[in-house]
């Protein structure tokens, strides 16, 4: 039965938790899993469509667009009618679109159901944030949070291979398919063990003016994001297409000013441990975005690999992402926020640069280890952003907080696979290259790690005690 509770009435066990936190990263991990897989299986697609393979890029960029519009919105829409209501539907939708896809038979067809696919998946990925975080003591939010960094690590890096095996032994549909068990199990899971959590007071009106500025920004930047030097627009059309975002961000920030309840709430950046997590963050997802993309392609291109050999590999940087799960809590308890993201900014930025220096006589297992401790490193920073960000954000602004830092999140790691595209393709052209050696991985490479390594002096302006309700971390005072 749905019920509302009030926000200091809110309080899961460790074991209710634990399976909130489980459904939650499901439905995540489902969503991760499908925005990286389907790039394996474009070629076989673009045959049954008989299409220009060039063209397939649509069914990637309608699908962001989808997201990068609705994804502000998400706040307000589970204020409105609910966390649970507004989750549960997005799962619905995001299965919908699912099987829609599985049955397209023309491009137009399947660009629609993706369409489909990414308004759920804009509500699903805010939402199941939103609705783990209202429902778990402050106590609790490192564990909660750890689970919800699964899907975000290993869903880039299962997706590409588990695409390649699936068009290579089964048929491009079951890409899409494989999501409606798990899509069904994640509606009953929901309805059967989530309560709903809701605060009707808080949405007011829905900003319609401000998400038509944010959603024509953001549909712009990601076009612009997506297609820069990569010759599927003409140049003329990325650069309007930046120049049109720029503007509307402008017409959106003024807007902003002038009414309640923006849809996109900047004022949340005068929050501390909010904006050094927001900013911070956002130079370390240019670092994830961009190397699960640059990596299978260096394994394939350079090192003669099989799309099964390098998903292999790459997949050692997840399990090093869930080796670390269960050490969160007790580390951050040890050594607290602020030193905690310190340090694994500079391991995850080193363990990004030396994979700069991968060559194809190295063993196998030096690759793995260093991806394996990379992983280890960019788990714990995931879960240090993704749990300060709301450390002393009030609960009746919980939910404009995760539209804003969904939406941030959304834009940087896209920015992350631009980068480095844009990084490998200058590198290439510049030492004249027909296609990408591996001293121009080496280069994309070094540059995402240096963008990410901007995170350390961020970190470092955090105050001491930042998190301490959370992670029970009590710094030493200095002796006089």
């Amino acid at each position: 039965m749905m019920t509302e509770q009030a926000d200091d009435e809110i309080s899961l066990t460790p074991a209710k938790m634990r399976l909130t936190a489980l459904i939650v990263a499901s439905a995540l991990f489902m969503q991760n899993i499908d925005s990286t897989v389907i790039a394996t299986a474009l070629p076989a697609m673009a045959k049954t469509f008989h299409a220009d393979p060039l063209h397939m890029s649509v069914a990637l960029t309608s699908y962001l667009l989808s997201l990068a519009v609705f994804i502000p919105a998400s706040g307000w829409f589970a204020d409105k009618f609910g966390a649970r209501t507004v989750f549960r539907a997005a799962i619905a939708l995001f299965t919908i679109g699912s099987v829609l896809c599985g049955f397209s038979t023309s491009l137009g067809a399947l660009v629609a159901s993706r369409i489909l696919q990414g308004i759920g998946g804009a509500m699903m990925v805010p939402v199941g944030r939103l609705l783990l975080l209202r429902s778990v003591r402050k106590t609790d939010m490192i564990a909660a949070t750890s689970w919800l960094t699964m899907p975000a690590l290993i869903g880039p890096i299962v997706g590409p291979p588990l695409g390649g095996l699936i068009v290579t032994y089964a048929s491009w549909p079951w890409i899409f398919d494989i999501n409606v068990p798990i899509g069904v199990i994640g509606i009953l899971a929901v309805t059967w063990f989530i309560e709903d959590v809701r605060d009707p007071i808080a949405a007011g009106r829905l900003d319609l003016g401000g998400l038509a500025y944010s959603g024509f920004a953001m549909a712009a930047l990601m076009i612009a994001i997506e297609t820069v030097g990569r010759s599927l627009l003409p140049l003329w059309a990325t650069i309007a297409a930046f120049a049109g975002g720029l503007l509307a961000c402008l017409l959106y920030a003024r807007h902003a000013k002038r009414v309640d309840h923006p849809v996109l709430d900047f004022t949340l950046m005068r929050i501390p441990t909010f904006a050094n997590s927001v900013i911070a963050g956002s130079f370390f997802r240019v670092a994830v975005g961009a190397t699960p993309f640059l990596l299978p392609l260096m394994l394939q291109l350079d090192f003669g690999k099989s799309a099964a050999a390098s998903g292999s590999i790459t997949f050692t940087a997840a399990i090093g992402a869930l080796a670390l799960k269960p050490l969160a809590l007790p580390l951050l308890r040890r050594f607290g926020f602020r030193s905690t993201m310190i340090w694994t900014a500079i391991g995850a930025s080193l363990f990004t640069v030396a994979c700069a220096a991968f060559r194809p006589f190295w063993p196998i297992i030096w690759l793995d280890a260093v991806l394996l401790i990379g992983g280890i490193f960019r788990s714990l920073q995931f879960t240090a952003y993704n749990t300060i960000a709301y450390a002393d954000i009030p609960r009746a602004r919980m939910s404009a907080a995760t539209s804003l830092y969904s939406t941030m999140q959304q834009i940087t790691l896209t920015l992350g696979v631009a980068i480095g595209a844009a990084a490998l393709e200058f590198s290439t052209s510049l030492s004249r290259h027909i296609q990408p050696s591996l001293n121009d991985f080496s280069v994309a490479f070094v540059v995402v790690g240096l963008i990410g390594a901007v995170a350390i002096p961020v970190c470092w302006r955090l105050h001491e005690d930042a998190g301490e309700e959370l992670s029970g971390h009590h710094p030493i005072p200095p002796h006089h």
